[in-house]
């Protein structure tokens, strides 16, 4: 059967017959686990009644990201989950109004993942619950669709690959540019040599991002949200934004900054064009939060290094504007451009280089500058994963949990860099960087990008990071405790994120 088949709205779904055998038995008995009420409606219990072909599944975090997963697939989903029930209501309506047919609203992931009608779920929630949602989806037999970064550190994105090698289940991350056709073509056309040997990679993140404001009494969070379940395995602490929703991603205890929201995208394309399959064994970040003060702790402006004996790959973060003329209704719309890269890459070679701008669009220019080649065509990443879900082969997914996890994690070790850094002249800045040509260019145009704004780096000083190094193969520090130590974190009680083995398979060396 098809993935796009839709649900027939007339008639009572029914569970796939996969999901029926495996667990009919479990929901006649209305089991479930981590506490609650039962999972089960009377409608819901309905759709087990039966066995067909037609894969179902739900949507958990609808609020953002979650809207673009139901539109991509509201044909095969049966509930929606979110923990804010003013959201969920609204979206439940929503999805009614517009397709004639009303979902199941459930508020708890855990209560959604042990129902035996759905087959798989789609992950849009904050980065930080995204790893444990997903694991526990996965231990129940779901296969996922988890969004970017796959997590909130290294450690436990290793987790949902590990977890989901031993239970055998298909996740797919989504970085839909691994579904372009596009993309595919010029990755092809550039590993045959049509541009010449392979030197680096420089990833563009300049995206407006303005002040998100600050609060002197903490936030009064909304009687909708189970702030308990919101805050999952992160620090349940009072908020000094005016926004829950959202403005997470500015701070460290729920979010990875711009790097691991937007910036995932541009690093994972990156990574993959250069084609490396772990961890970078050093990186340095140098940045901060700069040309405002505000409640966020991530940085708007941040050159980092993945210093990879071949091949380095250098991620270039900024929030402002060209200058600081246009922090005003120009913001938005006055973004720096490298090379023809605003939010985007570009690979670097010794015959030319190759702009990717846009997830389905990559350019071949020679040494002149002039176009050898122009790439454009996207792809349908939602498809590829119910594909790989019907033919039970993971080696089949564009965007496989493993190449998630390596690209989230370049995100996240950058970001402990920052996090361990301290605060530097521009000089001390400037002969950090001096060892390699690239990243000290990089490093002179943040620069030059900074005095464009205003910035007075003398009263709020650049953070220069800690070099750290790895174990790529591991996925380990050398010689550094607190670089160990900030590859996980401290979890909250009940919402621990669980250990797996590592399993020796093809799929999962990497």
């Amino acid at each position: 059967m098809s993935p796009s088949q839709p649900i027939d709205s007339n008639s009572r779904p029914a569970a796939s017959r996969r999901s029926f055998l495996q667990s009919a038995s479990a929901a006649v008995a209305g089991t479930f686990c981590w506490g609650g009420s039962s999972a089960f409606t009377a409608a819901s219990y309905g759709r087990i009644m039966g066995a067909n072909e037609q894969l179902r599944g739900a949507v958990i975090g609808v609020n953002g990201q979650g809207k673009s997963h139901i539109g991509s697939i509201h044909q095969h989903l049966v509930a929606l989950c979110d923990c804010d029930s003013a959201v969920l209501d609204n979206t439940i309506n929503e999805f009614e109004k517009k397709h004639e047919r009303r979902l199941d609203a459930v508020s708890d992931f855990r209560e959604l993942v042990q129902r035996p009608d759905i087959d798989f779920v789609t992950i849009a929630t904050p980065n930080h619950t995204h790893a444990l949602i997903a694991i526990t989806a996965v231990t129940a037999g779901k296969d996922v669709y988890v969004e970017k970064p796959v997590s909130h550190n290294v450690w436990e994105g290793r987790q949902i690959v590990n977890a989901a090698r031993q239970h055998g289940r298909i996740v797919q991350t989504g970085t839909q540019s691994r579904s372009s056709v596009a993309l595919q073509t010029a990755k092809r056309f550039v590993d045959e040599g049509g541009l010449g040997k392979l030197l680096f990679a420089v990833g563009t993140c300049y995206k407006p991002r303005k002040a998100i404001g600050k609060r002197d009494q903490p936030l009064v969070i909304p009687e909708t949200v189970n702030y308990d379940l919101w805050c999952g395995p992160a620090e349940m602490r009072d908020l000094y934004r005016p926004r829950l929703h959202y403005d997470w991603h500015w701070d460290f205890n729920t979010g990875n900054g711009d790097m691991g929201n937007q910036g995932i995208h541009q690093m994972d394309i990156a990574r993959w064009f250069v084609g490396h399959r772990h961890i970078s064994p050093r990186v340095l970040s140098i940045g901060g939060r700069l040309g405002y003060e505000d409640a966020g702790d991530t940085p708007n402006t941040q050159t980092v290094i993945h210093a990879y004996e071949q091949a380095p790959i250098i991620f270039e973060t900024r929030g402002l504007p060209k200058g600081k003329e246009f922090q005003d209704n120009r913001w938005g719309s006055s973004m720096d451009n490298y090379l023809g890269s605003q939010i985007g890459v570009i690979v670097f070679y010794e015959g030319g280089r190759l702009v990717i701008p846009s997830y389905h669009q990559a350019i071949a220019y020679d040494n002149d500058g002039q176009v050898v080649q122009d790439f454009n065509q996207g792809g349908n990443h939602f498809a590829n994963f119910l594909a790989a879900i019907e033919k039970r082969d993971a080696n089949a997914l564009h965007a496989d949990i493993l190449e998630g996890h390596v690209s989230s994690a370049l995100c996240h070790t950058g970001a402990m860099s920052h996090q361990l850094g301290k605060a530097a002249s521009v000089e001390e800045v400037l002969a950090a960087a001096a060892g390699d040509e690239r990243f000290l260019d990089s490093v002179q145009r943040l620069m030059a990008h900074l005095q464009a704004n205003q910035v007075d780096t003398d009263r709020t000083p650049l953070i220069l990071g800690q070099e750290l190094r790895f174990d790529p193969q591991s996925e380990t520090a050398i010689d550094n405790p607190a670089a160990q130590q900030g590859l996980t974190r401290q979890y909250r009680a009940g919402y621990e994120v669980p250990a797996f083995a590592q399993v020796s398979t093809a799929a999962a060396a990497g």
